[in-house]
């Protein structure tokens, strides 16, 4: 673990923070309308890639900035190699605009399953860490969910940004606003895990799947006491297919009242699907791309 965040530590300091605020217009670029990459994204990614396979290997690396060039690199997810999954900075419309809220995400998976996940803040000096079993930890001290129970009228729950939003989900959206619960939008989703992890708030929903955006947290999340469901009350796949949104409550009473609200359906009495433990709860695949 310690090995793995120093890594990190190292490429932010090398790769990030040396053009946070400095970015030439020539620095950044659209891979699509609205989804912006940086230098720093391409260079901080190489070098994660470098070392992280160095420290492991045989290990192979899926990255957000790979998938964009090749999406046939997600099928490594569900290859027998161990697996870094990685999104060289969440929030990449935060650091072109000169605000501290993005993150480093690594996670570190094995046919399916996530092992190890690290989230890091440079420009805020938040370092979050997790291990399958292990628990959750942020700055070096064990955080846990704030449990809430079945209750939505006045929930905090995070989610995307309504230009992001189908129509359907529009219609999901309004479910839970009807229901009284209180929604702030994504900025990164990173920093919105640890929130979550660290009691911040109440649950997350999320329509989109890429495993980049997602992996660290839902370990972080799993191991602070949360639990994740997709829309079909599974856990949710790295390698993508999920049914959306995905989910992530401060208990399991939580997730299945907002799933049951999203799909303006009553709120059930308890979760539908059996609670593995933390290390397995949020085994995973994932798809589109970060808000």
């Amino acid at each position: 673990m310690a090995r793995v965040e120093q890594v990190v530590r190292r490429v932010a300091a090398e790769q990030i923070m040396p053009r946070y605020g400095r970015l030439a217009a020539a620095d950044v670029s659209e891979k699509s309308p609205g989804d912006l990459v940086t230098v720093a994204d391409h260079a901080a990614e190489r070098e994660l890639t470098r070392e992280l396979t160095a420290l492991l290997p045989g290990s192979v690396v899926v990255g957000e900035e790979a998938v964009a060039a090749d999406r046939g690199v997600l099928a490594q997810l569900e290859g027998d190699a161990p697996a870094w999954i990685i999104d060289p900075i969440d929030g990449t419309a935060n650091f072109v605009d000169g605000s501290p809220r993005f993150t480093v995400l690594v996670a570190l998976a094995h046919q399916g399953e996530l092992l190890a996940s690290w989230t890091y803040a440079p420009a805020l000096g938040l370092v979050a860490t997790a291990r399958a079993g292990g628990g959750a930890w942020i700055d070096g001290e064990r955080v846990r969910v704030r449990p809430t129970g079945p209750a939505l009228k006045h929930l905090d729950v995070t989610v995307a940004n309504p230009k992001w939003w189908s129509a359907e989900h529009r219609r999901g959206f309004h479910a839970l606003a009807r229901r009284g619960v209180s929604m702030a939008y994504y900025d990164t989703t990173g920093l919105d895990y640890l929130a979550l992890a660290r009691g911040g708030r109440g649950a997350i929903v999320v329509t989109w799947d890429n495993p980049w955006d997602h992996a660290a947290g839902l370990l972080l999340v799993a191991e602070a006491g949360g639990v994740a469901r997709t829309a079909s009350g599974t856990p949710f796949r790295l390698a993508g297919g999920n049914a959306l949104p995905l989910v992530a409550g401060a208990d399991a009473e939580c997730t299945a009242a907002v799933l049951a609200a999203f799909a303006d359906e009553p709120t059930p009495s308890r979760l539908t699907v059996g609670l593995p433990s933390p290390a397995s709860r949020l085994s995973s695949t994932t798809t589109p791309a970060a808000r």
